[in-house]
Formats: structure tokens, C-alpha cells, sequence
């Protein structure tokens, strides 16, 4: 998990949710409604994720906009924009998502849980959505070899 300032009570309130239910959490911050750079946070928890370290990853700022973006931008990583429970959901079975976003400042404390928990219940369905998933990827290879 990780969250910019505007998204840390948020991630806060889903962290202690999932520890209460018993999952390992690792927070890499931030630890404070002080004002930092929410890109530090998100490519922090994308890189976790992509290591291998955590197979998901939950990411907060204030729309879940630009963490979003940012962990988008570490490779391997397929981060989903979600701002309720069924978003949530289809990012895991239909686009294979390995790292949620959320907007602190946009969705409540009990549907932040909601969609944390729909995330985290899902599987991916593969069939029709492998192939899409793919060329998602693919796209990533081209990338890296343009450059």
C-alpha cells in the first residue's frame, strides 16, 4: 500500500481493515497528511508489485488519478482506476489488474473497504480477456524497445 497526503487517511482506514482481517500489509507510505509527491508512492508499491515482493497493490491520492497513472508507468504493472465495488471487481477478472486506485477524497471509508475487499476477492477469468491482456503487454515490449 501507499498514499500521497491527500489519499493517507484512506489508506490508513484499508489498512487496518486488512490487517484486521488478517492480511500482510506493507505500507510504503506516507505516514502523515504533510505534503509529498504522490509519484515517489505509487512507483514504490508498482515496483513491489512487479518485484514480486506482493502480488497486488493498493494505491490512494485524492482521485486516485495520478497514482494511478504513475504506477501505470512502472513495467508489469496494470493499474486500475476504481471508484466502486463492480470497477473493482471487473479491473481484476477482465483486465487482470494487479494494483488498485482510489480516490480518498472521492469515495468514502466503508466503499474504500468495499472496493479493496472486491479487488482483493477476485481472480482474473482469462478466456476472451487473455487475449486483450496480451496485447497489453505487448504494448509494454514495444515500448521498451523503442527507447
Amino acid at each position: 500500500m501507499g498514499s500521497d497526503h491527500a489519499g493517507f487517511r484512506a489508506k490508513e482506514t484499508i489498512k487496518k481493515y486488512l490487517e484486521g482481517a488478517g492480511y500482510r500489509v506493507e505500507d510504503v507510505g506516507t505516514h502523515s497528511e504533510e505534503s509529498v509527491d504522490y509519484p515517489d508512492y505509487a512507483k514504490a508499491v508498482g515496483e513491489r508489485v512487479a518485484a514480486g515482493n506482493d502480488s497486488l497493490g493498493v494505491v490512494v491520492c485524492g482521485t486516485g488519478i495520478g497514482v494511478s497513472i504513475a504506477a501505470n508507468k512502472v513495467e508489469g504493472i496494470r493499474a486500475a482506476l476504481a471508484h466502486d465495488s463492480l470497477t473493482a471487481r471487473r479491473a481484476r477478472e477482465h483486465n487482470d489488474a494487479n494494483v488498485i486506485a482510489l480516490g480518498g477524497k472521492v469515495v468514502g471509508e466503508d466503499e474504500a473497504i468495499a472496493i479493496v475487499q472486491e479487488f482483493l476477492g477476485a481472480t482474473f477469468a482469462g478466456g476472451r480477456h487473455q487475449r486483450r491482456v496480451d496485447k497489453i503487454s505487448e504494448m509494454d515490449r514495444v515500448r521498451e524497445h523503442q527507447t
